[in-house]
């Protein structure tokens, strides 16, 4: 997971030539970039083989593949030894107590830094998808504020565009009393003039 992360942050870094200043930049778009902060931490084990393997072995401990297989192991032992087939652990079982015993011993330790493991990873990502929640609020809110100072704007601008429309009217008036004005003018003085 660490690898992949650390693949993902390099390729966000990596911003095209053709990127303008007014696009948003790849480091901002990547889905990962809340949980680079946590790709350093170690873990209990940490991320070599014996870490791996001991998490993946307490993993198995919860399948139905170990309960019927280790069922089936018991109950082989049992009926070996009852049988009489075989007389190397009778009747009270102790070698297999012993067995039971070593194997609880192991795995309860490793059942738990399982546990733990899984749990650092669950707070990181529960504080990764937080810091993301509170990212997505934060944009959410700056596009509100967009949005109502274009809307400002917008009714500004239908303001200004009625203003000019009344404007204009009032002007086409004005000009067409002048026009019918000039028009009685001429028409009286050629009818002075005539008669």
């Amino acid at each position: 997971m660490e690898s992949n992360i650390n693949g993902l942050a390099s390729q966000s870094r990596e911003v095209p030539d053709h990127a303008s200043h007014d696009e948003p930049d790849l480091e901002s778009q990547d889905h990962l970039r809340f949980q680079l902060p946590y790709a350093h931490l170690t873990t209990t084990f940490g991320n070599d083989w014996f870490a791996l393997k001991a998490e993946s072995f307490a993993r198995f401990f919860g399948t139905p593949t170990f309960l019927l297989s280790q069922t089936v192991i018991v109950a082989v032992w049992i009926a070996l030894n009852v049988c009489g087939v075989t007389r190397f652990d009778v009747y009270p079982f102790v070698l297999l107590n012993l067995a039971f015993s070593l194997q609880s011993a192991y795995a309860a330790p490793l059942i738990l830094l399982a546990q733990t493991r899984q749990a650092d990873r669950d707070k990181a990502l529960a504080d990764a998808d937080a810091r993301h929640r509170e990212a997505l609020a934060l944009a959410a809110e700056r596009r509100d504020k967009a949005l109502a100072h274009q809307a400002e704007q917008m009714q500004g601008l239908l303001k200004q565009n009625t203003e000019l429309t009344e404007l204009t009217r009032d002007l086409t008036e004005q000009i067409a009393r002048l026009t019918h004005d000039v028009h009685d003018k001429i028409t009286r003085e050629r009818h002075v003039k005539g008669s």
